[in-house]
């Protein structure tokens, strides 16, 4: 097939089996490939209420058409799996340049099922796949093991690895590649600590079938020309995406202490500007990438150097534990990488501990002596370490903040601030409707991702709950994570202003088959619908009243900042909800009606 490697590779590690299989031909055309080929496999492949942490759930790796081919920015992977943290569908894309080389060896997806009895790593060399033995890697930091398996092996090879987090199954572990890039939410690290693989290792030096060759040069050529003519490639360039870190101080949406308020009287030590002269050394892109927003940075207070930090781990870990010193972030960026723990997820959990420190809910019996207050760098890495290792006070973090909160009590799940069991990500939403909205009903948990829809607010009023609000988010739902289907970055389309259009004929040029934006929508929507079926599957009593945010966001207007004083009403949050489910063609409990997934051609799929 044009635009594929050809070939899915499974891995049973409970036999050591290693089998190649052709690409079905049908799962490329109903689902393209990326996050459509891990929804389709995780459904139909993984048994009903299968244990994530257990032998049949799978971790599912797959590039898109795009990936590794020259188009910018066609560097996206996904992982999907069966999520330890939530239970749920769980999905994350990483950036660098491991989906080039997956590609490379002839291969759309790797599916990992089973158990190892001993840790091991997966070689891929062309058509050569084998299990290794990683006993001497195990235990070790990402950061470390990267380097000598690259030294190894030699540049390239791309390697993606666990750190400790997954290894002792925090249900927020990353997958780290490249030194710097995460596949980080949902736990996908978790899994793979599980199944005992600490690593994937993997070099290509295959073709990809492309269908009209003069057209694809033509219409890579016309992208990158876009990128580079874009008025906002100098600034992506020079601050990546800390470039928003100003502007959501200044409009509201910075989170502070554990989202309790969206703008943080520290926050100009934490903008862009500040970083690029304090910390930044180079700036690095992924593959394929005309605008690199990756940062080498060099914190000489610590002595660090890391990637980073970007604008989601500002957020998390600066402004949202009280931190405003820059060198502090990208230390505790450092510690989450190569421990492989999620920077969102940990931030959440941390700011949720020093609120119920502050609080009177955690003691200092309870942390060892620890002073949990806001703004305390060293307690915020060590932490980190306990949250990785499972220690102390770490043990209750490592659960995530739902669970932490089920287990304290006493009022800390007002404040404990996730959807589905997933911490927010670093928009606060205290009154931004559709950005509210977007978090509620996102198909892995308030993950902004998918549906970035706060400028949007800002745009049309952000206290307005209105029918176009929905329609908005929606779209974006269908539209954003075609990216990830197709292998490529969304940023040149969002930062750069790229016209979506001219991915058409790139598409149509390496894949043979024409598809207008409106039919990626369509595709995008069946595995949205495919996906939120799952989740019925899976959890027992799931429907409207997972899709609720925390109280905070409809019950405590925040005290300062842009927004002091505003507040979403339960009964908005309500009604929102009720004009997204008719939108989407789905029930008052939030299960898609059977003439909707009629409509996508998934009802066969969902039945069976």
């Amino acid at each position: 097939m044009n635009g594929y490697g050809g070939s899915i590779l499974r891995v049973n590690l409970t036999t050591g089996k290693i089998t190649r299989q052709p690409t079905p031909e049908n799962v490329a055309r109903d689902f393209i490939g990326g996050r459509g080929f891990g929804a389709y496999f995780l459904f139909t492949e993984v048994p009903a209420h299968a244990d994530p942490l257990g032998p049949e759930n799978k971790l599912i790796i797959s590039t898109g058409p795009l990936s590794g081919l020259l188009i910018p920015g066609a560097g996206k992977c996904d992982f999907t799996t069966k999520s330890p943290l939530t239970g749920g569908y769980a999905s994350a894309s990483m950036g660098g340049l491991l989906t080039a080389e997956i590609k490379y060896a002839g291969l759309d997806s790797i599916i990992l099922e089973g158990i190892s009895d001993h840790p091991v790593y997966l070689y891929i060399e062309d058509d050569k796949a084998e299990l290794r033995d990683a006993r001497a890697f195990w235990g070790r930091g990402t950061i470390d093991v990267e380097k000598e398996l690259k030294d190894r092996f030699g540049e390239e090879f791309q390697v993606a690895v666990i750190g400790p987090g997954g290894e002792n199954l925090v249900p927020y572990a990353s997958i780290n590649h490249d030194y710097g890039r995460q596949a980080g939410r949902g736990g996908v690290g978790t899994v793979m600590g599980a199944k005992r693989v600490k690593a994937i290792v993997v070099h290509g030096t295959k073709s990809v079938p492309v269908a009209d060759i003069a057209a694809y040069r033509q219409a890579g050529m016309a992208l990158f020309k876009a990128c580079k003519e874009s008025e906002g490639l100098k600034p992506w360039q020079n601050y990546g995406t800390t470039i928003v870190t100003s502007w959501c101080d200044e409009v509201g949406a910075l989170p502070t202490r554990n989202f309790s308020a969206g703008s943080f009287e520290g926050g100009p030590g934490l903008y862009g500007p500040v970083m690029r002269e304090r910390i930044v050394i180079t700036d690095k892109g992924c593959f394929g990438c005309p605008s690199p927003c990756g940062k080498y940075s060099h914190a000489r207070s610590y002595d660090t150097r890391v990637e980073g930090p970007e604008y989601e781990t500002i957020g998390m870990l600066g402004s949202n534990v009280g931190l405003s010193n820059i060198e502090d972030v990208a230390r505790a960026n450092y510690l989450c990488d190569d421990l492989g723990i999620d920077t969102i997820s940990a931030g959440g959990c941390i700011a949720w501990a020093m609120e119920c420190y502050e609080k009177g809910l955690l003691t200092p019996e309870d942390t060892n002596g620890l002073e949990l207050k806001f703004g305390n760098e060293q307690a915020v890495f060590t932490l980190i370490r306990q949250i990785a290792t499972r220690q102390g006070l770490g043990e209750l973090l490592s659960q995530g903040v739902k669970r932490a909160a089920a287990k304290i009590g006493r009022g800390s799940e007002k404040f404990a601030i996730h959807v589905k069991g997933m911490e927010q990500s670093a928009y606060a939403t205290h009154n931004a409707t559709a950005m509210l909205l977007a978090y509620m009903t996102c198909d892995v948990g308030a993950h902004h991702n998918r549906s970035w829809a706060i400028t949007y607010d800002l745009q049309v009023g952000r206290e307005l709950v209105v029918p176009e609000k929905v329609a908005r988010v929606i779209w974006l739902q269908n539209f954003r994570p075609m990216f990830d289907v197709l292998g490529a970055c969304r940023l040149q389309w969002v930062e750069l202003g790229i016209d979506r259009d001219l991915y058409v004929p790139a598409l149509a040029a390496i894949t043979g088959i024409h598809r207008t934006w409106e039919d990626l929508e369509k595709v995008g929507d069946r595995i949205w619908n495919l996906n939120r079926v799952y989740w019925f599957r899976e959890i027992q009593d799931f429907g409207r009243q997972w899709d609720l945010p925390a109280p905070r966001f409809y019950e405590e207007p925040p005290k300062t900042g842009k927004t002091a004083g505003q507040i979403t009403r339960r009964e908005d949050v309500e009604r929102l909800l009720d004009m997204y489910y008719e939108q989407r063609g789905w029930d008052s409990n939030g299960m898609p009606k059977p003439e909707t997934l009629e409509k996508l051609g998934i009802a066969d799929l969902v039945k069976a």
